[in-house]
């Protein structure tokens, strides 16, 4: 089984629900954790209501440190933080096929509680896209530089 880290900023709300992704589509081949380098100490309540509305588990999910998976065996980082909003995203030592799939923060939504929960959606729908992408790759037979190169272009997937 794939071990995936998927780091963010704050590790609340995009970080998450790839998580929950990874776990839901990539059952038996991946295993995924999330983790911020600035954790918010909590996971925001629209990422757990995103994944509720798309019939995704909600439990078990916890704002914490990338540093408690320092010593773990790892197979793919993905950083999903938004680089053009001057956020810093953590790097990752050791051997792992590194990945960045920057998406906008929802937690900074603004409007009705249905414009939020838009934004939300659509963060959503493109971490669904790129973690379906990532799944049907054959990544058990992959060289890491092409594993590299396929999730680099799957990180390129916009909105």
């Amino acid at each position: 089984m794939k071990t995936v880290r998927i780091l963010c900023t704050g590790n609340s709300c995009r970080s998450v629900m790839a998580e929950g992704l990874v776990n839901h589509w990539g059952s038996g081949r991946f295993k995924a954790f999330s983790a911020g380098s600035f954790p918010t100490g909590q996971v925001n309540p629209m990422s757990l209501q995103t994944l509720a509305r798309h019939g995704l588990p909600t439990e078990g999910y916890r704002s914490k440190s990338w540093d408690e998976f320092v010593d773990q065996q790892i197979n793919i980082v993905i950083t999903v933080c938004d680089a053009a909003a001057g956020e810093s995203c953590p790097l990752f030592p050791g051997g792992p096929v590194k990945a960045h799939w920057g998406v906008p923060d929802p937690a900074h939504a603004v409007g009705t509680a249905e414009e939020v929960a838009a934004v939300f959606d659509r963060v959503y729908s493109q971490l669904e896209r790129r973690v379906k992408a990532l799944v049907a790759l054959p990544v058990e037979t992959m060289p890491q530089s092409e594993l590299a190169a396929a999730l680099a272009s799957i990180g390129k997937d916009q909105l």
